[in-house]
């Protein structure tokens, strides 16, 4: 398939085969003309501010990343994006430029901050995003850049979102957004990826999803696939 194709994505079985199909599905709309779940969503199945209880799309992401085992995350220039595991590895390896976290560090390419929460993450994977800023003592009165820095380890593919859960009422009905649940790909996937993520150079990584991504975006210039991947 391609992301030209009329369609549209009106549950969650759906979902899961367009990103088993296309490797790679942002959620919102982007550069890229038609590159989203967002602009392919059938009516009904997305945010309504006139009804805010119906908003199907968000309430897949928990049980589409816990099916398939996928990577969901910040990849797409802060945006969040759905990648297949077929692709993840690939992807990863390009973005860490072929470093696990410890040798990136070593060689200075992260600050000391980035590694203290990556390893405060590591060490309780899978962990709530509010439980990691309360025992990392990130907030208003303790530490500062936790939005920025678990942004930048997303982008660098050391951390992903491994769930969303839900806040419960006393009479057990759910409500609110769901909170982001934190892993690094390691532990979320598994073998399938640690034995995976750096069987190629970078390079060969990036150019097998550069010529992936032109076959599911035929009417995109090469220079829009460049940018969207840095």
């Amino acid at each position: 398939m391609t992301f030209t194709d009329n369609f549209t994505i009106s549950s969650e079985e759906e979902l899961i085969s367009l990103i088993d199909d296309a490797g790679f599905v942002p959620f919102f709309a982007n550069e890229v003309e038609g590159f989203s779940l967002e602009e392919h969503i059938a009516d009904g199945c997305w945010y309504d501010d006139a009804n805010e209880n119906f908003w199907p799309a968000w309430e897949w992401k928990g049980p589409v990343i816990r099916k398939m085992k996928c990577a969901y995350g910040k990849f797409l220039r802060n945006k969040a994006m759905y990648i297949s595991p077929k692709w993840f590895s690939d992807f990863a390896n390009y973005r860490r430029d072929g470093y696990d976290f410890d040798a990136r560090y070593e060689d200075g390419l992260v600050s000391f901050y980035d590694k203290e929460l990556y390893e405060l993450l590591d060490v309780n994977a899978p962990v709530m995003s509010k439980q990691l800023k309360q025992t990392g003592g990130y907030g208003k009165n303790g530490k500062k850049g936790f939005d920025t820095m678990i942004t930048r380890l997303q982008k660098q593919c050391y951390v992903i979102t491994s769930d969303f859960r839900y806040a419960v009422d006393k009479s057990g009905n759910r409500y609110g957004w769901g909170i982001a649940e934190y892993s690094t790909p390691e532990k979320f996937m598994g073998k399938k990826f640690t034995n995976t993520v750096y069987m190629r150079t970078p390079s060969e990584s990036y150019a097998s999803i550069v010529k992936h991504l032109k076959k599911i975006l035929p009417e995109a210039e090469e220079d829009q696939i460049i940018r969207i991947l840095k």
